[in-house]
């Protein structure tokens, strides 16, 4: 093979975004051939806007039957990404996923398995994994360059939201038309890279989800967890879409010192000696070990969706190593249902997580949703049911 055809399962905000990329020529190795949607007025707009250089289809499976594509981008709602990805599977396509790789870990699991039977390439669009800051922090903390982490802290609260975002879409920010709020639609990059990064998932954690915090919503738009670690580590994460203005700051702290990522630079505190030896060592009281603050220097812009589409490209046609693996997608949603479930039940929850009691919990708000997803046939805006920031 020699150019990746790509077809688009969902033509809204996302997968617009990624045709427009496609089309663009900037992707080497790939061609987009064909897009599909359920509702009329998206396949009109695609029509429209890519001409007939792009097939235009009203169901994955008339696009993957027809023998245009090799790997279908799957950007539909996030109840959906499991089901499409799973037929994609089982119609021998290559698969990348949009960002969360479903709402809860059971259905996302059920899509790593077919995965795993396919034999065919699978990744998700984890774009944040290829900014260069979050390369750098993940890069130092495997080098031990920080010693043994510690702690880890994450506020990232600058994902503001106003009243008139959450009412632009009946599905947006409930049970039934998302499957959560900030967790699973603005945060599954953060939740994501907290993991990626340490390369450490929690043993417990207690969470406070706040549902409909200062907006009129059925979900979380505000939250505060923490999160304990096989080798005693501890974390905090914070995040929020009321706050103005808001804040993101991470901080990893190490054995051997701190790293703080905070408007888009970041910076090490490098101690001296590894902390355990100094004060193992140590006879004066107020004493602290040698700290160096060093700035970290910038390498440069993320390429984001295209750096992912490169790379899963390549992935295809070359062998290349994958940055976001589709089968990942269920370590930053895990932490997401934890959250959940320890707001539910008002108490910890262990990981590995009890996958059948969560959905279980989720079923209970789905079922008094406001939210009733609409016949195909209706007229809607091309935005109107697919999942953005």
């Amino acid at each position: 093979m020699k150019q990746l055809r790509y077809g688009i399962i969902g033509i809204g905000n996302m997968g617009s975004g990624h045709a427009n990329i496609l089309t663009s020529g900037s992707i080497k190795g790939a061609v987009l051939t064909a897009v599909c949607d359920e509702f009329e007025s998206k396949r009109d707009y695609a029509r429209e806007r890519y001409g007939d250089k792009v097939a235009v289809f009203e169901s994955a499976e008339a696009m993957i039957d027809s023998g245009l594509v090799d790997a279908v981008v799957v950007a539909t709602p996030h109840y959906d990404h499991p089901t499409e990805a799973i037929r994609a599977f089982g119609k021998g396509m290559h698969v990348l996923i949009e960002k969360p790789a479903g709402v809860y870990a059971k259905q996302v699991r059920e899509m790593n398995e077919a995965a795993a039977a396919s034999g065919k390439t699978f990744g998700i669009v984890y774009n944040q994994r290829m900014n260069p800051l979050y390369r750098k922090l993940r890069e130092m903390i495997q080098d031990g360059e920080i010693g043994e982490v510690r702690r880890i802290n994450w506020i990232i609260t600058n994902w503001y939201r106003s009243q008139a975002y959450y009412d632009s879409g009946t599905w947006r920010a409930t049970w039934a038309g998302e499957g959560g709020g900030v967790l699973i639609n603005q945060c599954p990059h953060n939740l994501d890279l907290w993991q990626w990064t340490t390369g450490m998932m929690p043993v417990r954690m207690r969470a406070f989800c706040q549902f409909g915090k200062h907006r009129n919503i059925e979900v979380e738009n505000d939250v505060t967890a923490y999160a304990e670690y096989a080798n005693g580590a501890t974390a905090v994460f914070i995040t929020s879409t009321s706050d103005a203005p808001g804040t993101n700051r991470l901080e990893v702290t190490g054995s051997r010192g701190k790293i703080v990522i905070e408007n888009d630079s970041m910076t090490f505190y490098r101690l001296r000696e590894d902390e355990a030896a100094f004060n193992a060592r140590n006879t004066v009281p107020f004493a602290s070990p040698e700290c160096w603050k060093i700035d970290i220097p910038s390498s440069g812009p993320s390429p984001e969706h295209a750096g992912i589409l490169q790379n899963f490209t390549d992935a295809v046609l070359n062998g290349a190593p994958l940055v976001a693996p589709g089968e990942e997608g269920i370590l930053g949603l895990t932490l997401s249902n934890a959250m959940h479930l320890s707001t539910w039940i008002d108490g910890w929850v262990d990981l590995p997580l009890d996958e059948e009691l969560h959905e279980a919990e989720l079923n209970k708000r789905i079922a008094s949703s406001s939210y009733k997803k609409p016949e195909p046939a209706a007229s809607t805006k091309p935005a109107d049911l697919t999942g953005t920031f």
